[in-house]
């Protein structure tokens, strides 16, 4: 055993795996459920499917259940969805289903990775990559050196399409509004703002609102109620699957441009 035959050995398998993500179909851009959702369903397609995640570990707000209890609930409605991606749950009621919640997120997270999403932890979206009016990429950077503050100069990876499924952040339509002069798909043209929680008209919303919000770029989960002034909706998530589901119809429209 030779410790340099190690270091080359990851070297050259993510170098690998960069190269397969400079020239993506789409790039989603955090690993939440929603997110995990599309991208598997469409990678299962045979699209090329690029995710980044900025922290360590992929899996979005699932991990800590409600508070800490580590369950989370979820509608009859998106039980195909848990289905299609092998998650086991019990039913609770007659209208809702109990998951584990780390269950939930590590089983969301291996299937999507065996369906084929290339998943990128501990990398951060910091811009977009812009073209005559529309997103054509995303600008790259270790999370460490933007968290460190540090002077390193990013990479780019270009993409038919750009996914902001960063959660209640928004991190990437707050970034592309803020720096450039455009107006976005919603009711004032900027990202609006989320509201506090009302669990129902949250759940609906999440769905409705996965949409594209400028030419290139679009937003799924949580990521919809800050763009288009949603509710949120705490430890349920069956808007987000469904999400997911919906998003993943929109980008398969939206390769075939």
């Amino acid at each position: 055993m030779r410790e340099i035959d190690i270091t080359k050995g990851i070297v050259e398998s993510h170098v690998k795996s960069l190269d397969k993500a400079l020239q993506s179909d789409v790039v989603i851009v955090g690993a939440g459920p929603s997110g995990l959702v599309a991208g598997g369903y469409l990678a299962e397609k045979g699209y090329n499917i690029t995710m980044l995640e900025k922290r360590l570990s992929p899996g979005g707000g699932i991990w800590g259940g409600g508070m800490g209890y580590k369950f989370v609930i979820i509608q009859e409605e998106a039980r195909q969805v848990l289905e299609d991606f092998d998650i086991p749950f019990s039913r609770y009621g007659d209208k809702y289903l109990s998951v584990d919640a780390i269950t939930f997120a590590s089983g969301l997270i291996y299937k999507a990775s065996s369906m084929g999403v290339n998943i990128f932890n501990i990398t951060v979206c910091e811009d977009l990559l812009v073209r005559e009016g529309r997103v054509a990429g995303v600008v790259i950077n270790n999370s460490l050196a933007e968290i460190n503050h540090l002077p390193v100069d990013p990479l780019t990876l270009e993409a038919k399409a750009v996914v902001d499924a960063t959660g209640h952040d928004h991190d990437v339509v707050r970034t592309f509004s803020s720096k450039n002069d455009v107006r976005l798909n919603t009711p004032t043209g900027k990202p609006v703002g989320e509201r506090s929680m009302f669990a129902s008209t949250a759940e609906d919303a999440v769905v409705e609102n996965t949409s594209e919000v400028y030419p290139g770029l679009f937003v799924c989960g949580m990521s919809t109620a800050a763009v288009y002034g949603g509710y949120r909706m705490g430890p349920i998530f069956g808007g987000m699957l469904l999400s997911g589901k919906k998003l993943a119809g929109l980008l398969e429209e939206a390769c075939s441009r």
